[in-house]
């Protein structure tokens, strides 16, 4: 490799370091002092730069605060391009949001340090959440794409990744609230099982799904009735990848005295 093709990927590493560096002062100095007694000017300082470097990474001590977030989309997202194609859509992205919470190595929420503390904070102050919910959208841009592909579609005429994404990523949002209201950071898990077995089977009527033995993940939930639901479903069909009961099976039912 010659001397000249280094130099861009030195820059790039300093680059790298540096944003970093100023997104981990930003991270700790809103969670130990709050983020209204944070300044833009105190995160360069503590990161030993100035602050024009700061706005050359940042838009505000918001977007630096919450940079560790953002490759928790990728990786969600990762995971779900390695899903297998006969997946059902909102399927495949269940069980790869459980696949991130369950890898070790990709560092989610419940096993990072301080995380569960920065998300009460962003619940807590609009402009650190307004910010949240654009990391979350720009992830769900890329989620729509892939699910496109995945069914073969182009998603500006065809609905159904989009449908998909957005009913996925609400059954996240609804637990990862549940999660930070809830006080326990060991839950998100067990939440992110139940959220989606709610917009699977409970929100539709029918039926639960039968448990799924998902490696590492949380133990099934059981509802009142005593039934279970798991990380998947069985009999999957359509978008939703829910069990289905047939006109036949359901008037044999009626029919039953």
């Amino acid at each position: 490799m010659t001397p000249e093709r280094k130099i861009p990927d030195r820059r790039g590493r300093k680059a790298r370091r540096t944003r970093d560096t100023l997104a981990q002062a930003a991270f700790e100095l809103v969670l130990d002092r709050g983020l209204r007694n944070v300044t833009v000017e105190e995160i360069a300082e503590a990161a030993d730069v100035d602050r024009r470097t700061f706005s050359r990474y940042f838009t505000s001590k918001e977007a630096a605060a919450l940079d560790s977030l953002r490759g928790d989309g990728d990786r969600i997202n990762a995971a779900l391009r390695a899903r297998p194609a006969p997946e059902p859509p909102l399927l495949a992205y269940r069980r790869a949001v459980l696949d991130w919470l369950a890898d070790p190595g990709s560092e989610p929420w419940h096993r990072r340090p301080r995380i569960f503390d920065l998300l009460v904070v962003a619940e807590e102050e609009p402009t650190l959440y307004a910010v949240f919910h654009h990391i979350r959208v720009d992830a769900q841009e890329d989620s729509v794409a892939i699910v496109a592909e995945r069914l073969g579609v182009d998603p500006r005429q065809d609905i159904r990744p989009a449908v998909t994404v957005a009913a996925g990523a609400g059954a996240l949002l609804a637990a990862q609230a549940a999660w930070v209201r809830g006080g326990r950071p060991d839950a998100l898990p067990g939440l992110v099982a139940e959220a989606f077995d709610a917009l699977s089977a409970d929100l539709l009527g029918e039926p639960r799904p039968a448990p799924e033995q998902h490696p590492g993940g949380p133990e099934p939930h059981r509802g009142a009735n005593g039934t279970t639901g798991g990380a998947g479903t069985t009999g999957t069909t359509g978008i939703a990848g829910t069990t289905s009961t047939t006109e036949e099976e359901a008037e044999g039912t009626e029919a039953t005295p």
